[in-house]
């Protein structure tokens, strides 16, 4: 049915124009069209007008990206074979964002992380174990741009997420170990709880030590479950393995960090040892048959083994002390007798213990920081400046090189006015 009156003017003048190829209905007072576009439909009833895009039963397709981030989101719940609800929420938080005005503008590397955080924060809300670090590695993105990506994520969700321990991911990676029974024989097995718990307290004594600050987590998770297999039974056929072939043998990749953590740990693990009581006060001939006792008491024997070094250190201090006082007692009364020869050589002997090299700190300490364990030194050519003491004299030539010529400024100020121009257009452009 028309509609009785215009909806601008209220004028009943509306008629049905004709000139088109569809019919529209127009006001002759105001000329606004009342409605266009309008197909008559037989409702059963009677009929009754209804517009083109109201008739159809088309829906809104999504966007190429959209698809495309969707698919990488089922991609990577594949690669680490996750169940179906977690990538069925990860699927859901990808929507939610991606329409977001915060992810809409951004770059396709922002888009990559924020695949992967979403199945981070699916993963995370599932009591399921991942780190920041795997997600990174796996959509081939800084690991700070996935930070922050994470972060914001987590504003425009409106979720919580809960933090993931240390303890979830090692459990989580000690299940990628085949050392079960049927897999590898009885006196090899090893299940994954036991790997783990131990390798929870092998990784909390490396934190005291200083061995896990700023290293990859993941050599530090292989090379503790590599010691806690050797010390939960340390049998003669488990200490002959190395971490080399005990990667063989659990069917797991060999990650070439893995064995200097290994060497770390040891040494550790070492100096604690000798600090046991009941082995008289000597090395073990092999750490992996003590590791229990010294994780069970490691925080005594953490003190005991700075004290003993505190101790060292004053004695060595003390030693070389002595040893230069002596020295310079010699050279003196070697002076006496040789009279200005004695002197040149104690004058010698001052200048070279003022040009002796102060050791690092990190050297002198047991546990440090591996930056400051292995220290980069800055190499200078001494013999480059040997002669150089600031009252050199300029010659003429080499203050002429510094001045310019008029037509070294005349290129110079024209380079500067086109460089002017050129950033003026941009921003003009750029505003339009």
């Amino acid at each position: 049915m028309w509609p009785r009156s215009c909806p601008q003017c209220g004028s009943s003048s509306v008629v049905q124009d004709d000139l088109y190829a569809e019919s529209q209905l127009v006001c002759q007072d105001c000329g606004s069209v009342v409605s266009e576009g309008l197909l008559v439909t037989d409702t059963g009833a009677g009929t009754e007008d209804v517009r083109y895009s109201h008739s159809t039963a088309q829906s809104k397709v999504p966007c190429r990206n959209l698809i495309k981030g969707l698919q990488r989101v089922r991609a990577l719940c594949r690669i680490l074979r996750l169940s179906y609800d977690v990538e069925e929420l990860a699927e859901v938080y990808f929507r939610q964002a991606y329409t977001h005005a915060s992810f809409i503008h951004v770059t396709l590397a922002k888009k990559e992380a924020l695949v992967g955080c979403c199945v981070l924060v699916s993963c995370r809300l599932r009591n399921w174990p991942l780190a920041l670090g795997t997600i990174s590695g796996l959509v081939e993105t800084d690991p700070a741009l996935v930070g922050g990506v994470f972060k914001q994520l987590e504003k425009v969700l409106d979720v919580e997420v809960p933090k993931s321990s240390i303890t979830y991911v090692l459990e989580a990676h000690s299940r990628e170990y085949k050392l079960s029974s049927a897999h590898v024989p009885e006196e090899l097995a090893e299940t994954s709880a036991d790997l783990a718990k131990r390798a929870v307290a092998l990784v909390e004594l490396a934190t005291d030590s200083w061995i896990v600050t700023g290293r990859h987590p993941v050599p530090i998770m292989m090379a503790a479950i590599f010691l806690s297999w050797q010390s939960l039974r340390p049998t003669k056929t488990r200490l002959r393995y190395s971490l080399n072939k005990f990667c063989r043998l659990s069917h797991m990749p060999l990650n070439k960090t893995a064995a200097q953590r290994v060497g770390e740990m040891r040494e550790v693990l070492c100096r604690l040892g000798q600090e046991i009581p009941w082995l008289s006060g000597g090395a073990p001939d092999d750490v992996a048959l003590h590791v229990e006792d010294i994780l069970q008491h490691r925080h005594a024997l953490l003190r005991e083994a700075l004290r003993t070094h505190e101790v060292s250190q004053r004695a060595e201090e003390e030693e070389s002390q002595g040893a230069e006082e002596e020295e310079g007692g010699s050279r003196g009364t070697e002076g006496e007798s040789r009279g200005t020869e004695g002197e040149s050589r104690g004058t010698e002997g001052e200048s070279t213990q003022e040009q002796r090299p102060a050791v690092h700190w990190g050297k002198r300490a047991m546990f440090a920081p591996p930056c400051a364990r292995h220290a980069k030194v800055c190499r200078t050519d001494a013999s480059r400046w040997a002669e150089v003491n600031g009252d050199e004299e300029i010659s003429d030539s080499e203050i002429d090189s510094y001045i310019r010529r008029p037509q070294e400024v005349r290129d110079y100020l024209q380079t500067q006015q086109q460089l002017l121009a050129a950033t003026e257009d941009q921003e003009c452009s750029g505003k339009k």
